[in-house]
């Protein structure tokens, strides 16, 4: 649906109209199964979107209040609630881990800063864990193991993005600091989400929550960054009770998704409440990571032919930069638009320039360069949909 002042907000209604006619085309080929996109300006829903289904194997169609695992838009969770441990004096960018967490205290892990993890240059386990699922479900008992593991190249050498890791250990550095014995799932429930209206999000499950459930389903066969068994199984970790995974295993729906975007367009508030200052997320939200790229994206270059590209990695988030590359933003955005994405499936922006806000969930994973591909052309159409 778009909206009745969308002209009004400076868009062109056909060219976005452009955008539903995209996703029906990609659904009806079979490259995913069903999405729901909120775009904004200015503080306004101008594309609210619904297509195809929410769990095709049930005959169950989209209807716009569905949750969605929500992949790898978690670490923005996870980093948002961090940023505002810093303002309030708790942490800080070149603080070494080790001050807080003793097993970070040894050689090879003791120069890793909160800086590090934020930018994924710690250097720090970049796979999955291989762990007990006790293990990699529980924020404490992972970050043990990982203060037991030699990094895999030293702090600040290399850009490889940590698939879960870091974001154990910036989970339990929120927790370790919060001082009241609460669950990093509580903290950020009580200290983020509830603030925010975010009213549908939860670390891990919660009944009536699962209850919309769209299952995770992978739409590809061929091996890409991950397996479409690991994709899939990832679904069923995040459902384990008790579980919290801060790198990807929330769940959340597209409205709360649009609320957590709007308050980072405004510069960190949302209907008088502030998380973040303006201050932090223009700084962190410039490039901060160079012309490094991320080694993980290195299987690309084989299954997809694609060169190196810069990483593009601010503090806590992907951004714009400058140059034509891939990605899951479009090439048309302002260099400050930054970004969050989850495998195969989830996506948000922000372009502060053109105060626009971009949230995408869908059904029916994608391989990720497809997904990034597919995130970059609807980018694309949005902000070219922009005439004012």
């Amino acid at each position: 649906m778009i909206a009745d002042n969308a002209r009004t907000l400076g868009f062109d209604p056909d060219r976005l109209a452009r955008v539903g006619t995209r996703i029906d085309a990609d659904i009806a080929a079979g490259r995913y199964h069903g999405a729901q996109l909120k775009v904004g300006r200015r503080g306004h829903l101008v594309l609210d979107a619904v297509h195809g289904d929410a769990d095709r194997a049930a005959g169950r169609r989209m209807r716009g209040d569905e949750t969605f695992v929500s992949f790898s838009i978690g670490k923005q969770f996870t980093n948002a609630l961090v940023l505002n441990r810093i303002e309030r004096g708790d942490l800080h960018l070149a603080m070494q881990v080790g001050e807080i967490i003793p097993g970070f205290r040894t050689r090879g892990l003791r120069e890793v800063t909160v800086f590090h993890l934020l930018t994924h240059t710690s250097g720090i386990l970049s796979a999955i864990p291989a762990v007990p699922l006790d293990v990699i479900t529980n924020v404490e008992k992972l970050t043990e193991w990982i203060g037991t593991q030699r990094p895999e190249s030293l702090p600040g050498e290399r850009v490889n993005y940590s698939i879960i890791a870091a974001h154990a250990v910036l989970a339990d550095l929120v927790r370790r600091v919060d001082g009241r014995g609460r669950s990093f799932g509580r903290i950020i429930t009580e200290d983020l989400f509830e603030p925010l209206g975010m009213r549908n999000t939860s670390l891990g499950p919660r009944a009536d929550l699962v209850a919309k459930l769209c299952p995770v389903v992978a739409c590809y066969e061929e091996p890409g960054m991950f397996y479409p068994q690991e994709v899939a199984g990832v679904g069923q970790v995040v459902l384990m009770e008790g579980a919290e995974v801060p790198a990807g295993g929330y769940l959340t729906t597209s409205a709360d998704l649009h609320r957590f975007a709007s308050m980072l367009a405004r510069g960190g508030e949302l209907d008088g409440v502030r998380i973040l200052s303006p201050r932090t997320l223009a700084y962190c939200a410039q490039n901060h990571t160079g012309d490094r790229r991320n080694v993980l994206f290195d299987y690309a270059r084989d299954t997809r032919g694609w060169a190196p590209w810069p990483a593009n990695i601010g503090i806590g988030f992907f951004v714009r930069g400058s140059g034509i590359q891939p990605g899951p933003l479009s090439n048309f955005s302002s260099p400050q638009t930054f970004c969050g994405w989850g495998a195969g499936s989830t996506c948000f922006w922000v372009d502060p320039v053109s105060e626009l806000t971009f949230s995408f969930l869908s059904t029916g994973l994608m391989e990720e360069t497809y997904h990034c591909e597919r995130l970059q052309r609807l980018a694309d159409l949005v902000v070219t949909a922009l005439v004012d």
